[in-house]
Order: C-alpha cells, then structure tokens, then sequence
C-alpha cells in the first residue's frame, strides 16, 4: 500500500489521479488533497478517499466544504490558502506527493514536500523551469525520488531505465492548434481558435501554450534539469498523432520511443507505481488501426517562443522564472482578449530583455523574479499594446 497526498486533486491531473486510486484501492491511499475553488468536487472527494488533511482557497471555502460535509463521519483536518497547501503536502507519512498544482503555485508545496522526504510525482513543469537551480540540489541532499507525470518526461523517464550513455532526447509535439495553418494567417487568430486542441481537452493557459508551442519550450527547460542534458541534445520534433510520447537517442544512435493512446491516466500510473508495472484493462495500443505515425521539424518563424525558452533556458539563473511567470501574465492577456496572438511573444522577449538576471539564485532571488516578471509584462503591455481607459 502506498500512501500518497495530490495537490490540485480537482484539476485533469488530480481527477484522474484518483481515477487510479479508485481502480486500485489496494495498491494506494489517499493521505491529504488540496483545492482552491471547487469545493462540490472536493466534498465528493474527501467522502469517498477519506484523507487525513485537505487545504482550500480560503476562510470562504472552509466554510463551504465543512457545509457539504454536513453528517460525514469523519472530517478532516482544513487547512487555508497558500500556506494550508504547504502544510498539506509536508503531512503526515505519504510516501508520494502528486504536484498538480497549475503554475509557480506549486513551487513553494512541493519543496515542501521535498524537505519532508517525500517521494515527487511532478505534474508541474513550472516547478523546474522557475527553481531548478534551487529544487534539484534539494532532492538530491534529501535523497528522494523525483518522477515525471508530463507524458513527454514519463515517456523519456521509462526509455532510461537501466540505460547508460545517453546522447539526446526528442521531445515529441502535437504542434497544437494551429500546426497546419500558414504563418500569416496566425496573424490573425482569435482565442476561440487558439483553444481548438486537435488532439487534446486541456485547460485554457496549457491549450494556448501548446498552440504557441510554449508548453514545449517550458518542457525542454524541465527536461534540461531533470535528465541533466545540454540543450543542444533536446529536441523538439512534431507529432500530430500524439502516439510516440517522447524518444531517447543512445551514443550508438539506437533509439528507444515509448508509444500510447493519448491518455494521462499511463504517465500517472507510472509515477504512482514506479518502479513497478500494474497491469491495467486499458484498450491496448493498435499500430495497424493507427496506421501512420508522422514527424516533421517545428517552424522557428511559426513557433519564435520555442526559441526564446531555448534562449533562455541557456542564460539560466533566474531569467527562466520570469519567462515562466511572463508567459502566465501574458497569456491571461491574451484569453481576456487584451492582446493579440502575435503579441505573446514580443511582450515575452520584451520582459526577458528587460530582466536583469541573478545566475546563482536562491530561493528569494526567484520569487522575486516571478513578482518582477508579472509586473513588468503589465508595464510593456500598457506601453506598447493596451490603451488606458
């Protein structure tokens, strides 16, 4: 039985991460869940996993979810805000956190958890991106495990194992939603259009994301820190199928893909069961019935801030954490219909030109390049872009 605490338990990455718990109530069980807003989802949650301790948004929230749980046996402990999440996720004797949290809010619980000397099931690139230099040395002085939940890292994460002589990784890339659309006419696109995932039903920041092949940008960050490669040997390369997850070049050129139906619940499972395999009643995977697997190198004019994150994640130091907050900051711009596609990444160039980058940062060093950050997207906007009302 292993024990395990998900933060963000009603996001995709939390439902169905207790998806697998329910389908194996043997194998795991649920120690804390934290949530921000949808406490309905939460009281459904906590009746049928019974934690020990959850966190929510708010004093507002508490008092809600405690509402919903009117007559339940056993309520447990609530905790509030951004430091209840905190105290959630160092809880107690889980073995495993899950870090579901959406962006750098998930910075601060997972070091947490980490100096608690629990086992990580990273769902959150952010946490990488932002704080590699300060997250990595932790993990390896508290000695515990760090296992990736994105599908491209999980898919990387499983072609090494027993492996040596690694020589580079290619990233695998749906090309989001508008791979097949000619330069100029991207122009012009809307959010409603930015939002039609070919491929994938994902949250609204991660879809525009992959529409400006952001999402891959931040991953090449993350896969930087989490294999220890140099950038010149991580790759992107387009998929449309998204069947082949992410492949690994050895020194003798042989190369090993770890293929699947685009289905979370795989990469997740992994994370959870790690080092073992459970067998599953999952549909297997059809080759014959998929037919074609095709590949094609990404468009640096099409895509400029996959070449911005290769940029920067070269500099290093704090300036990945202001890209990372930036591109948070700009795309909520871009949803709330302030700006315009093509403006995501001039505001994202803009702001990392600006920043004044601390090479060795400490923890305080990037959160406060994360606050410079959102502010500074907000002052280039209003320069270049917004008109004051």
């Amino acid at each position: 039985m292993k024990k395990l605490t998900l933060l963000g338990s009603t996001g995709s990455i939390g439902t169905q991460t207790l998806q697998i718990v329910e389908a194996y109530p043997d194998r795991f069980q649920v120690v804390g869940l934290t949530a921000q807003r949808n406490m309905t989802l939460l009281a459904g949650q906590v009746r049928q996993f019974h934690p020990e301790i959850v966190a929510v948004g708010g004093e507002a929230e508490r008092a809600e979810l405690l509402e919903l749980l009117a007559g339940y046996a056993a309520p447990p402990d609530i905790r509030v805000a951004a430091q209840g999440v905190v105290e959630v996720a160092a809880h107690g004797d889980a073995q495993v956190v899950v870090s579901g949290v959406v962006g750098v809010a998930g910075l601060l619980p997972t070091l947490a958890a980490i100096e608690a000397g629990k086992d990580i099931a990273l769902a959150n690139k952010e946490t990488l991106v932002a704080a590699g230099p300060v997250v990595m040395p932790r993990i390896q002085v508290k000695g515990v495990h760090l296992l990736p939940v994105d599908s491209e890292h999980s898919a990387i994460f499983q072609c090494l194992q027993g492996g040596k002589e690694l020589n580079r990784i290619l990233l695998t890339a749906s090309g989001g939603a508008f791979r097949d659309w000619p330069v100029e006419r991207m122009k012009t696109a809307t959010v409603k259009d930015a939002l039609k995932h070919p491929n994938w039903v994902m949250g609204r920041k991660i879809t525009i994301d992959s529409a400006t092949l952001m999402n891959k940008g931040l991953e090449v960050i993350e896969a930087h820190y989490l294999f220890g490669l140099d950038y010149e040997q991580i790759e992107i390369i387009i998929h449309p199928e998204s069947i082949v997850h992410s492949l690994v070049e050895w020194a003798d050129t042989s190369v090993l893909a770890q293929l699947g139906w685009p289905d979370m619940r795989l990469p997740i499972l992994y994370a959870l069961s790690w080092p073992e395999r459970i067998p599953t009643p999952w549909r297997p995977l059809d080759l014959v019935k998929i037919g074609t697997l095709n590949f094609k190198a990404p468009d640096h004019e099409k895509y400029p801030c996959m070449r911005l994150a290769y940029q920067v994640g070269r500099v290093g130091g704090t300036l990945p954490a202001v890209l990372n907050a930036a591109n948070e900051a700009v795309v909520e711009l871009f949803l709330n219909e302030q700006i315009s596609f093509a403006d995501i990444p001039r505001l994202l160039a803009l702001t990392c030109e600006a920043h004044p980058t601390v090479s060795a940062p400490a923890l305080a060093d990037i959160l406060e390049a994360d606050r410079w950050a959102r502010e500074q997207v907000q002052i280039q906007a209003l320069r270049t872009v917004i008109t004051p009302v």
